[in-house]
């Protein structure tokens, strides 16, 4: 099992990793929308989805994955009316590649972020 840290991400402010390697597997831990060492979030969900999806490439490039070894992926979403932004620029991270995934509705995130995304990928 190993810790995985990315130097492209602030260092997590609470009791956790950037992602944890473990049997072939990197679990990546729910990464919001921040920037490195940002404390202001993008404005709008389609900056926020752009930005959490590159924080959790972050992490998979950190384990030496990649996107295209994404297993599954949960949407952690603020809104549901939001949606149809945050598929469509999820839609176009990805590409014709697609994990499995879950959309949660939840009324607030930490930080008041619109979106958090956690994930499972192939080492």
């Amino acid at each position: 099992m190993n810790i995985i840290s990315s130097d492209s991400l602030s260092t997590p402010a609470g009791h956790y990793s950037h992602g944890i390697a473990a049997c072939g597997l990197v679990f990546v831990s729910g990464q919001l929308p921040f920037a490195k060492d940002s404390r202001v979030l993008p404005e709008g969900i389609a900056a926020q989805t752009l930005q959490a999806l590159h924080n959790v490439e972050a992490v998979l490039l950190a384990a030496g994955s990649s996107r295209e070894r994404l297993l599954s992926v949960q949407v952690y979403v603020t809104d549901i009316a939001l949606w149809p932004e945050v598929n469509r620029v999820y839609a176009q991270f990805m590409g014709d590649w697609k994990p499995s995934r879950a959309v949660i509705p939840c009324p607030t995130l930490h930080h008041g972020a619109l979106i958090e995304i956690a994930a499972i990928a192939q080492a």
